[in-house]
């Protein structure tokens, strides 16, 4: 009687720490998708920004010829 409560509390203990292990797995799944939607969002704001500094030197180019025909 005595083996099987000590076999029955190494069970619990190897059944908890797999549910442990099961449940972090999770969450670092979840927060991998979080920095995965983050990353995309950085590169579409970083695209804009490239796309604005484009529109700033065609502009600055703009301003300079109408300065140098003067």
């Amino acid at each position: 009687m005595v083996s099987s409560g000590l076999e029955t509390v190494i069970l619990a203990i190897i059944i908890g720490t797999l549910a442990a292990i099961v449940y972090s797995l999770r969450v670092l799944v979840l927060m991998e998708r979080r920095v995965a939607r983050m990353d995309l969002n950085i590169e579409r704001m970083a695209r804009r920004i490239v796309k604005e500094e484009f529109k700033i030197e065609a502009e600055e180019k703009k301003i300079e010829k109408a300065l140098n025909k003067k």
